[in-house]
């Protein structure tokens, strides 16, 4: 994945104006929503390659996208404050509430939301005993539901970013970069069916504008 997102060469640019009576998100209009740095789909990038574990190839891209969703967020998050983002949410309608290891939900900011996902996952990555790097260990049979669980709360910051700071994106010059992440994340979910579908309604318009330009797998 490194060859497609090379943070390091992104730039500047002067921040898009908006309408006060456009309603309709900045990542949905155009050219924005077009952006790609990558051509064609992603059909060949995501698909299993021959004699590699099933369960490697999604530990692998499980902890590249984790690494790369959170070098985007880092690169704007001085933009997602408490004050400005008080909850976790994903456009009207959408707020999403933290579950902590006793089950008990809480409605936190977005900031505090995400550091959260972001500690959750690292710990689970450092854990051998679920993501194993020694010879002869084996991964555990809920692996896969493990890494549901990563798209899941990976796919609620990608919605946070796209419905809260895409303005931010633009200024940076990363939009094209970082659709063309979620165009692949969103195809290797597909893939290996890790995404649920209730899961990515705050993003749906988006998909479907990537389905009909053919990005999508």
């Amino acid at each position: 994945m490194s060859g497609f997102f090379n943070i390091s060469k992104l730039g500047g640019r002067i921040k898009p104006k908006r309408s006060i009576s456009a309603i309709r998100p900045l990542f949905l209009c155009q050219p924005y929503c077009n952006n790609s740095i990558v051509k064609g789909n992603f059909k060949t990038i995501v698909q299993l390659p021959k004699y590699v574990d099933p369960n490697e190839w999604l530990a692998v891209n499980a902890f590249d996208f984790y690494n790369y969703v959170n070098i985007f967020y880092g690169s704007i998050s001085d933009f997602c404050t408490p004050r400005e983002c008080p909850n976790m949410s994903a456009g009207s309608g959408c707020e999403y509430f933290w579950m902590d290891g006793q089950k008990k939900t809480s409605k936190v900011p977005a900031s505090q939301y995400i550091d959260f996902v972001m500690n959750w996952i690292q710990t689970l990555i450092n854990d051998e005993n679920t993501f194993p790097t020694k010879d002869g260990r084996d991964f555990p049979p809920t692996f896969v539901q493990t890494v549901r669980a990563i798209f899941k709360q990976l796919t609620r910051v990608f919605a946070h970013v796209y419905h809260s700071h895409y303005d931010k994106m633009l200024s940076l010059c990363q939009e094209a970069h970082f659709n063309s992440l979620f165009a692949h994340f969103v195809s290797f979910g597909r893939e290996f069916d890790l995404l649920d579908k209730k899961d990515i309604v705050p993003m749906q318009e988006l998909i479907d504008i990537m389905d009909n330009n053919g990005v999508l797998c």
